[in-house]
């Protein structure tokens, strides 16, 4: 089940990271600022490919429990991004 958020949880993510972009918000994190340079969009994605490939090491490795408390984060950022888009 963890990792069925997980995956859920990179898309609502990047849409709502992308929407934040849309209307005129800006990225918060330094790695994905940086990954930026090569375009909004591509960064997002390149940044969304280095968490699935993050969370299939887990997978390989049989962390489920690092990927159950990764989900945490990654549920508070969607809240957080979700904020944003509301206030702005």
């Amino acid at each position: 089940m963890s990792l069925q958020v997980f995956l859920y949880l990179q898309v609502l993510d990047f849409l709502t990271t992308w929407v934040g972009f849309r209307m005129g918000l800006s990225e918060a994190s330094p790695f994905i600022q940086f990954l930026m340079r090569i375009g909004p969009l591509e960064g997002v994605l390149f940044s969304k490919a280095v968490a699935l490939l993050l969370g299939a090491y887990c997978v390989w490795r049989g962390k489920y429990h690092v990927i159950h408390w990764i989900n945490y984060w990654y549920a508070a950022l969607v809240v957080w991004n979700l904020a944003l888009i509301v206030a702005s």
